[in-house]
């Protein structure tokens, strides 16, 4: 590339608008927005080379076209200096003499050296034939002068006086070297012209393509937004349990493109999965009903084992005493497992979702006859309340709310040693369910110091038949349970609209029961 060229391009438009991607510049995360910053990249980038490949073009078209002029021009004008009389270029004075500015352009220049020094330098006038004027060269002129290689081609150099000229030297019939140039003004408006008009129209074709193509892309992109529409629906629904209705479904679209076969491919997908899942919830309640019916028929005979047990202890005569120990065993057994067919029982009347009472029930007074009679079960165990002023109130079944203290409480102290101390605290708190309405909360809460919950087992202590680690339970005056209780906690709360948490860790185990208050 010429230096003149490389100068004006590194000053131009064209040059400023290369670079990298600003670091600050946020980026784009969406794929439309991606695939349109991509378009007007690339059309960028193909306006960028087309300016410059134009711009150098026609600069060396122009440069050759001066070149071409200097060749026609000739030695004429700086020969004429010598034999017109001109006055040395560093003599003081407007008019160079009569040199031969017939058919010379306005601005030609002409300088005539003799070694390496110049000797004479004159400009032709504003008008043909008035003349040539003296041209004041500073001492870089000079040298600059002097380095112009008298080969006969075109060289561009810069005068103080003169500003960028074009320069052709060849040498004189005296052995001196005579220089002709023409001014690159003309060249340099032409080419500055073109990346005007070429900053404009690129820019302009570059916004209208942006816009055109984010239309194009977000139309094309249409059936893919779409999908994720989709996909988002489904991922908001509930499939840890419950019925699977049927799911949305992706719009088709053209099954040769990307965008319709990956929509073919989700919604065979969403197919596979809701026959998946709707396999699992026939499953579970086939399950359910088998529980339930299971549990309904065994309470007959569970009930007469027990009964004929203690019909046979109550005989008048004298009983062996291992068939009396067998007997009392038949009855302990009978009336656990009564105790487990009635848990399974309603378990499944809770997982089929029967209501409950729906009842004033003042969980306060709940409270003190539990931990009354768990302080009768467990004399070895510390018990502390910590209850509020007011009497807490909350809507439901005061039995099965009952029977969620006493699972609590039984579990505190079947799984703790003895000398534990269990605290339950019950208080209500305020929760904005809306900007205009506030939802008051009863939170029941079982602490204890015991060893806590294994880590292993906690993710897992609301399921049904969950067995707490022996290591818990070691040096405990019971048995471990039948791993139910916790499962009808949980059910009992969310029958009720609320919740039950565990927070474990060595010697600090709490269980956290929140139910809807009553209001008022």
């Amino acid at each position: 590339m010429r230096p003149g060229l490389r100068e004006r391009l590194a000053r131009g438009p064209l040059r400023r608008g290369a670079g990298r991607w600003p670091a600050r510049l946020p980026r784009p995360h969406t794929l439309r927005a991606r695939l349109t910053a991509g378009l007007v990249v690339l059309l960028a980038v193909s306006c960028a080379a087309v300016g410059v490949a134009a711009v150098v073009e026609l600069n060396g078209f122009l440069t050759g076209r001066l070149d071409q002029q200097l060749r026609e021009t000739g030695e004429r004008f700086p020969a004429s200096l010598e034999h017109g009389g001109t006055r040395p270029s560093d003599h003081d004075g407007d008019e160079a003499g009569d040199g031969d500015t017939r058919r010379q352009t306005v601005g030609t220049f002409g300088a005539r050296l003799v070694g390496d020094t110049v000797t004479n330098a004159a400009v032709v006038g504003s008008s043909t034939g008035t003349g040539a004027q003296n041209v004041p060269l500073t001492a870089v002129d000079r040298r600059t002068l002097a380095a112009v290689p008298a080969d006969g081609a075109g060289h561009t150099i810069d005068l103080s006086a003169l500003d960028d000229y074009r320069v052709m030297a060849v040498r004189g019939r005296d052995g001196d070297v005579l220089v002709t140039g023409l001014p690159t003004e003309p060249v340099e408006a032409t080419v500055h012209r073109l990346e005007l008009v070429a900053a404009v129209v690129f820019g302009a074709a570059l916004a209208v393509a942006g816009f055109a193509g984010a239309m194009w892309v977000r139309w094309s992109l249409r059936p893919l937004s779409r999908v994720a529409a989709t996909a988002t629906k489904v991922s908001r629904l509930p499939l840890s349990s419950g019925e699977v209705g049927l799911w949305p479904r992706a719009p088709e679209a053209d099954p040769r493109s990307e965008v319709g076969r990956v929509a073919d491919a989700f919604n065979t997908m969403l197919g596979h999965v809701e026959e998946a899942l709707t396999k699992r919830h026939a499953s579970e309640e086939r399950l359910r009903s088998f529980a339930a019916d299971a549990s309904h028929e065994l309470r007959t005979p569970v009930a007469s084992i027990r009964g004929h047990a203690e019909l046979a202890l109550l005989h008048p005569g004298p009983v062996p005493q291992k068939v009396a120990r067998a007997l009392e065993r038949i009855e302990a057994e009978a009336a656990r497992m009564g105790e487990m067919v009635d848990d399974l029982l309603l378990l499944a009347r809770l997982d089929a979702g029967r209501p409950l009472e729906r009842l004033p029930v003042d969980l306060t007074r709940l409270v003190l006859d539990a931990v009354t009679d768990a302080q009768a079960a467990g004399p070895g165990h510390r018990w502390t309340l910590e209850l509020s002023e007011e009497p807490v109130t909350v809507p439901g079944d005061a039995h099965r709310l009952h029977q969620v203290l006493a699972n609590l409480l039984a579990n505190a102290r079947l799984h703790t040693p003895v000398g534990t101390t269990i605290t339950i605290s019950l208080e209500t708190e305020e929760t904005e369910e809306t900007e205009e309405t506030e939802e008051t909360t009863a939170v029941l809460k079982v602490h204890d110091d015991g060893p806590g919950v294994a880590m292993d087992v906690q993710p897992r202590v609301f399921e049904r038949f969950t067995h707490g680690d022996r290591r818990r339970t070691e040096g405990v005056q019971s048995g471990t349970g039948t791993g139910l209780g916790l499962s009808i906690v949980a059910a009992v709360a969310e029958a009720h609209g609320g919740s039950v948490t565990l927070d474990s860790a060595p010697a600090s185990t709490t269980f956290t029961v929140r139910v809807p208050a009553a209001d008022g």
